[in-house]
């Protein structure tokens, strides 16, 4: 997988939530905090988006906003008959990855005539499903929203995602093959000299370079996106300690464990047992009203 959807993959605990809401004449609706991401997509009409100690934010059709760490905020009525398409997903925020962490507490991606046809189209596609009960739904409705998520960031990051240090780390040349071939084999027997060889320069220049662009060195951010999917299997899957640890590139159990309680404060066990209650259902919040 590419380093976005990792990362996205990586922090998702729980099933996505989606709904269609549609509201009419004088309405608000405050979403406090919420450990996890928002979207809101005016499909009909318009709407502000309000923020504490932010100028409101006006959305017209096709318009949208994501809100990548769930802050709280409140939707608020301009006047018109309004439909919405809003999604949340619960995320990993204790350890979030760190191409999240750095964007900006709220995303506005605007509607423009002929561009970003793909966003629109998935727009589309998912509001149609949420409008009508059709078989397979269900199945349906968390793999779009993910998608649209996806689609949302990559329009946001395409237009605003310059100088930023991720948006460079992947776009670049170097950094960006290093860091797809981490994610794409993350237990393969990685070194700095490896990785600066394959990219044709020294390890010291791999290195700096590296750093500069991610923010750490090359095998600390090795370890710590090992450390995050074994975190995501614990908390998803049945998988075995060993098991997750030959997955994630520890050459044995008790290495594995180690490394897990330096950087997480708990034993694996201890934190799967915490955290398997998270793999849950988002419950639906109230239409606004």
């Amino acid at each position: 997988m590419d380093v976005l959807s990792d990362a996205i993959a990586a922090m998702r605990s729980g099933r996505p939530y989606s709904a269609l809401t549609e509201a009419d004449g004088p309405w608000s609706r405050e979403f406090p905090d919420f450990a996890g991401a928002r979207l809101h997509v005016v499909l009909v009409g318009a709407i502000k988006v309000v923020l504490p100690g932010r100028e409101p934010v006006s959305l017209t059709p096709g318009d949208a906003v994501v809100l990548p760490r769930g802050g709280a905020h409140e939707l608020v009525d301009a006047g018109v008959r309004t439909r919405l398409l809003c999604g949340a997903f619960q995320l990993e925020q204790a350890r979030p990855h760190p191409l999240l962490a750095e964007l900006p507490e709220l995303l506005v991606q605007t509607a423009r005539a002929g561009e970003h046809a793909p966003l629109q189209g998935i727009i589309s596609v998912l509001g149609a499903e949420l409008a009508e009960v059709r078989a397979g739904r269900d199945a349906v409705l968390p793999s779009l929203l993910e998608v649209l998520l996806v689609y949302l960031l990559r329009a946001w990051m395409d237009e605003h995602g310059d100088g930023r240090n991720w948006d460079a780390a992947m776009r670049d040349p170097v950094v960006g093959k290093a860091l797809r071939a981490i994610h794409q084999d993350p237990a393969a027997p990685w070194t700095v000299e490896g990785m600066g060889a394959a990219a044709g320069l020294s390890r010291a220049a791999f290195a700096r370079r590296f750093s500069q662009l991610v923010g750490q060195p090359p095998l600390g951010y090795l370890t710590w996106w090992r450390l995050a999917l074994a975190a995501r299997m614990l908390r998803t899957t049945d998988s075995t300690l060993a098991v997750i640890a030959d997955r994630c590139g520890y050459g044995s159990q008790f290495a594995f464990a180690n490394a897990f309680k330096r950087e997480y404060g708990v034993s694996a066990g201890r934190y799967r047992r915490l955290r398997r209650s998270d793999h849950e259902h988002i419950g639906e919040w109230e239409r606004p009203g």
